[in-house]
C-alpha cells in the first residue's frame, strides 16, 4: 500500500518510493539518508504530532510533518 510518510503512525515501517520535492529541501532529505529503497520506521510522535522521530538506516531523525508529506512510502 502506497502512502506518504506523514500518514504513518508510531511503530509502522515503510520503504521510500519517491521524494516529491525539488531544490534545497530535496537535497537536505537526500543528505539525511532519505533515498529510494531505504527502510524507515516511525519511532515516536510529539504530543501534537509534529515533529515525528524516524529511524532510517542506523540513526534517528526528527522531521516536520510538512516535510514528511513529501516522501512517498510503501507500507511494510
Amino acid at each position: 500500500m502506497k502512502c506518504y510518510l506523514d500518514s504513518l503512525r508510531q511503530g509502522q515501517t515503510g520503504k521510500i518510493i519517491r521524494i516529491h520535492s525539488t531544490g534545497k529541501l530535496k537535497q537536505k532529505l537526500l543528505d539525511m539518508g532519505f533515498i529510494v529503497g531505504a527502510d524507515i520506521e516511525v519511532v515516536r510522535e510529539a504530543p501534537l504530532y509534529d515533529p515525528m522521530e524516524l529511524r532510517i538506516h542506523t540513526y534517528l531523525i526528527s522531521l516536520r510533518r510538512s516535510e514528511a508529506a513529501l516522501v512517498e512510502v510503501e507500507v511494510l
